[in-house]
């Protein structure tokens, strides 16, 4: 046994490390982005992060559905079902890429309207709408990275997406720096600039994951509903998730801004900063749910069961050693972004808030990603639910609008919707209800 427990404990960490970078790659754009602005103040960050939010908000209305491929992928690769698994990948692959292109379309018609109703200053928005305008352009691009990444990752090749996310950010820096600030001869272009970087870094970034995949997409363009079926079932719940979720923010970020652009800065720049943390516990739930998924396509349940825990050691470790550097070195982290005093002050104080809830987050990453790769993913939906709509934004409204506490009062109200999430989702993977579900058939 404990051989086996070594092994598995090797599979995760081989899965999971070069999915951990992947993501954070992923990530590190955005992050990447705050950093190169930083230099041009509190407006500039507030200004890019919330041009990011807006996309991220696009872009979850296909990850559900690229969660969903993944489970089906990863079940039927375990199942030796080479054939179905290529099938369902490119289903996924078109339908994806016409949901992008209607989410860019939507998204540039109507970012404005968006960012009014968020309560965004006027000066803001003036900066946030070119930059935000450009994103969506790229959108496309930006969504077919992901997809292509889901579907390698559930092969179990997670280092081809790593490469190509390794130089997908290079390209970025290298575009990004001297478009926004004008060097090596580049023009000035601000935010622009930084907007432009993304959309060429991301294009060649596509195209090398396109053919990357050539192997697996090779299958007969024979429309298959019983494929469509499946994907939608894991899928269709984790769009509802992800939409609950966001919109949930949505709420959440237009009281933050309530308390002006500094408070907003400083949460942009802290949200950043916890991405170190966070990006890793995505990264093993992302393993954790493609090796399940095979696992349990192969019919080895107790393997599926040995990795979920072995994924939530590796989580928990990772995340609360981070957690203790949020709390103990803050000042540093955050001056690494930005010079304004009033926005590293804030986004102390954010800090340690998040340092507290490392635990119940990585908790609830790793078993969602578990979770998801047996095909709970309505059980998830329900959980995110209760967590957002009936933990977080509750509270976050009576601290902002009817006890005027300060900022510090809202964002603590996350660490007690992950709590309540976390004890939710121990309990159903502890009841072993999702071996009875059959995502494939």
């Amino acid at each position: 046994m404990r051989v086996g427990v070594t092994q598995i404990r090797r599979s995760v960490m081989t899965l999971a490390l070069p999915v951990t970078l992947t993501t954070l790659l992923q990530r590190a754009e955005g992050i990447v982005a705050i950093f190169l602005v930083g230099g041009l103040g509190a407006t500039s960050i507030a200004a890019v992060g919330l041009g990011q939010l807006l996309a991220f908000v696009a872009t979850t209305f296909v990850s559900g559905v690229s969660v969903g491929t993944n489970v089906v992928v990863a079940q039927l690769w375990g199942a030796r079902r080479r054939q179905d698994a290529g099938e369902a990948a490119r289903h996924f692959l078109w339908l994806s890429l016409g949901l992008s292109l209607v989410l860019a379309g939507l998204g540039i018609a109507g970012n404005r309207v968006v960012m009014e109703q968020l309560g965004a200053e006027s000066s803001v928005i003036d900066l946030a709408l070119p930059y935000s305008t450009l994103i969506f352009f790229v959108i496309p691009c930006s969504v077919l990275i992901q997809v292509l990444s889901s579907i390698l990752q559930a092969t179990g090749d997670t280092k081809t997406p790593m490469y190509g996310l390794i130089g997908v950010n290079l390209l970025h820096v290298l575009l990004a720096y001297p478009l926004i600030y004008g060097r090596w001869g580049a023009p000035s272009l601000g935010l622009k600039g930084a907007a432009i970087a993304v959309g060429l870094a991301e294009a060649i970034g596509t195209i090398y994951l396109l053919l990357r995949c050539r192997s697996i997409l090779k299958a007969s363009s024979i429309l298959r509903l019983d494929l469509l079926r499946s994907i939608w079932h894991v899928g269709g719940p984790v769009s509802g998730e992800r939409i609950v979720q966001q919109a949930g923010i949505f709420i959440y970020t237009k009281l933050v801004l309530l308390y002006g652009t500094v408070a907003y800065a400083a949460h942009q720049v802290g949200l950043s900063i916890e991405s170190f943390s966070f990006l890793p516990g995505y990264g093993l739930a992302i393993a954790a749910a493609t090796m399940v998924g095979q696992s349990i396509g192969a019919g080895k349940y107790t393997r599926a069961k040995l990795e979920n825990w072995e994924a939530n050691r590796i989580a928990i470790v990772i995340m609360t050693c981070m957690g203790l550097v949020f709390f103990f070195f803050p000042y540093a982290l955050l001056h690494a972004f930005t010079t304004d005093e009033a926005v590293i002050d804030l986004g102390t104080m954010f800090l340690k808030i998040v340092a507290l809830l490392q635990i119940p987050l990585a908790l609830t990453m790793v078993l969602a990603g578990s979770l998801r790769g047996a095909g709970d993913t309505r059980f998830i939906m329900g959980a995110t639910m209760i967590g957002m709509w009936c933990v977080r934004v509750p509270l976050a409204l009576v601290a902002a609008l009817w006890l005027r506490q300060s900022v510090l009062y809202i964002w603590a109200a996350m660490i007690v919707d992950w709590t309540v999430r976390m004890g939710l989702l121990l309990w159903r993977y502890q009841s072993e209800r999702w071996r009875q579900i059959q995502v494939i058939r």
